[in-house]
């Protein structure tokens, strides 16, 4: 389990088989019924006294790409961020419910977020390679953070890295180069390949492709679909078309709760609540 003295893997909580019938919001989507990687239980988070989600209870399913998404300030990053504590970055933050990962709490008063993180990586919104460091310096910063010295280690762990972020053949021969020489569709491959080289087990990508031009955009939903076979994956996507390429499951929120949460086709192609299908017509939003 993770604790504060441990970064050994918690066994997987066991999970039991969906009913065929429909099952409501609050639990995971009936088809295939994958062993949930988190389980949010009555979730709520608070900036100051502001709710910025609210009573959120959600099943994200192991080694699948599931997309949020929702108006603006609607509580998918928060909801997201929540899932490594990166939101506790922000002062006067409040949390309420649990967050199950792997059957362990990650709010548990005694778990370092350190650690949380080295398992849940994350990939932001605007790339942001270190622009005093080098391509390699780039990927390799946290494993060296975490004290790996082993040369033969750290350049095994690089190429493996970027060869997972495609990004290896264009940059195999400039790994001295600064980071932000890159474009800027590389520099996000770059961060990604940088999340991923402390192996976590899930990456959490908030707008991973908003501030990208199509042909970048297309490489990283490349890179999303090849990566769920190793990682879990959860995508805050305002992009509706995107959500529908790249993910198996989708949730849908508005102000601040969870609405509906289905497979994506189904969720598509017929969802069960108006507030969903008004959003995804372009009635609102």
């Amino acid at each position: 389990m993770i604790n504060s003295s441990s970064t050994s893997k918690p066994a997987m909580e066991d999970s039991t088989s969906a009913p065929e019938s429909r099952k409501p919001v609050s639990n995971a989507p009936e088809a295939a019924n994958p062993a949930p990687a988190f389980r949010s239980r009555n979730l709520s988070i608070f900036y100051s006294n502001k709710p910025a989600i609210k009573d959120v209870t959600l099943d994200v399913p192991s080694r699948k790409v599931t997309a949020i998404i929702g108006p603006s300030g609607c509580g998918k990053s928060t909801f997201l961020r929540a899932l490594n504590r990166m939101h506790e970055l922000v002062p006067h933050t409040r949390v309420e419910g649990e967050v199950l990962f792997e059957g362990q709490n990650l709010y548990a008063p005694n778990l370092d977020p350190t650690l949380v993180r080295r398992r849940i990586g994350m990939v932001f919104q605007k790339s942001n390679p270190f622009p005093t460091m080098s391509i390699a310096d780039n990927v390799l910063v946290g494993l060296r953070l975490n004290g790996v010295r082993n040369r033969k280690v750290l350049n095994e762990r690089l190429e493996k890295s970027l060869r997972q972020a495609a990004l290896w053949d264009e940059v195999k021969h400039d790994l001295g180069k600064p980071g932000i020489s890159l474009s800027g569709g590389q520099q996000q491959r770059l961060c990604i390949a940088r999340a991923i080289a402390v192996e976590p087990e899930v990456l959490l990508m908030d707008e991973p492709a908003s501030a990208l031009d199509p042909i970048a955009t297309m490489k990283v939903e490349e890179l999303i679909r090849e990566l769920c076979a190793k990682y879990t994956i959860v995508i805050v996507t305002h992009n509706m078309q995107q959500a529908s390429r790249v993910s198996d499951y989708t949730a849908f929120f508005f102000l601040g709760n969870l609405v509906e949460f289905d497979g994506t086709d189904r969720l598509f192609s017929n969802p069960k609540e108006r507030q969903t299908e008004d959003y995804i017509t372009g009635r609102f939003g």
